[in-house]
């Protein structure tokens, strides 16, 4: 499909969250909307309609005239804003003048509130899908958020909207590009934690997650490779056991539910046999990985720009691009939207299409 040609109608707008102010989320936004009108139409910022106007000035390129924003009334609207301009609406507080690449609590206010306006409103089915500008990590936690990102975050609000326990909606997360799928087993915590937490009802539930999810996107049964936690997935208790009393029971768990599972593999190996190259498909659907680092490198090393955030176990649909805030670049008008390009034609293909 065409970037800047029609595309199918969904059954609401999307909802794309600014982001950090002080980051480069509402520089990305600015520019997509510039430079693919067509995917573009139906979406609209929830955020701070200034902010977006600084923006706009910021992501105009070759001489070309900085985007004119669209304050919306509500959301629904974005469908009736016409090519070339940034529908917003104001969800937040102004955060008032905010030096660019610092991280600020009150930068960290917008990008949370923004996030917590479209997850509600996604909840409530006023949206067909959101898409979240990069937020940082510690000016949210600066703000008094008690999460450390997006997921938890969404994962929270999605159990006190369904009025059950956040262990009882449990959300994975999963990265992905035109090459390779990989879903985490632990998100956001330390290292020794990820390990500590490594057991084999967790691992079951994530391999269920996948299956389930990765299923109803591709249409058909997933092949799910298993990556080892251990150097040569603990070359049977040499180097560890977990792949022994944990990784391999789980997947044999898993399979007797019918989930396609296999491994553990050696880790410096499953991401390679898993990748698709030039159309061909790789031994593996998705690769399930053990912990953030071990899933989150082999996808990035392929190209962040391409890269694709999806939180599987949600209610509703949430994509993000492949990146953070990236304060080294935010406010001199270089960065890059082909990641959340990428996000918002994620969404596009997984949200719900118009009756």
């Amino acid at each position: 499909m065409n970037d800047d040609g029609a595309w199918p109608p969904l059954a609401g707008p999307i909802a794309l969250t600014q982001g950090d102010p002080a980051g480069i989320g509402p520089e990305i936004l600015a520019r997509a909307f510039a430079q693919a009108s067509g995917l573009m139409a139906g979406c609209f910022v929830a955020g701070d309609a200034d902010t977006m106007r600084r923006a706009s000035a910021l992501a105009a390129q070759d001489g070309a005239p900085a985007l004119p924003v669209a304050v919306l009334e509500a959301g629904a609207e974005a469908r009736a804003v016409p090519p070339r301009c940034i529908p917003v609406l104001q969800v937040v507080e102004p955060p008032g003048p905010l030096a660019m690449g610092r991280i600020d609590a009150a930068a960290g206010r917008v990008a949370g509130e923004a996030v917590v306006w479209a997850a509600r409103a996604a909840l409530r089915g006023e949206v067909a899908a959101m898409v979240t500008a990069p937020l940082h990590k510690e000016a949210l936690a600066a703000a008094g958020f008690p999460y450390p990102g997006h997921t938890e975050l969404l994962q929270a609000e999605a159990a006190s909207h369904l009025g059950k326990a956040v262990a009882d909606v449990p959300v994975r997360m999963m990265l992905a590009n035109d090459e390779l799928r990989t879903v985490l087993a632990s998100i956001h915590v330390s290292l020794r934690d990820a390990i500590d937490a490594l057991d084999i009802d967790g691992l079951v539930q994530t391999l269920r997650i996948t299956h389930e999810a990765l299923g109803a996107m591709l249409g058909f049964v997933p092949r799910i490779g298993v990556a080892g936690l251990n150097p040569h997935a603990g070359e049977g208790g040499l180097f560890g056991r977990e792949e022994i009393e944990v990784i391999g029971p789980a997947i044999a768990a898993a399979r007797a539910e019918g989930i396609l599972a296999d491994g553990p593999h050696p880790p410096d190996t499953v991401f390679m046999r898993a990748r698709s190259k030039a159309g061909v498909p790789g031994a593996f659907d998705v690769v399930v990985a053990m912990y953030h680092d071990q899933g989150l490198i082999p996808v990035k090393y392929l190209g962040v720009e391409q890269g694709v955030n999806v939180t599987l176990g949600l209610p509703f649909v949430r994509t993000s691009p492949d990146h953070g805030t990236a304060f080294d670049i935010a406010g001199r008008g270089v960065a890059d939207a082909a990641s959340l390009l990428a996000a918002v034609r994620m969404a596009r293909a997984l949200a719900p299409r118009a009756a």
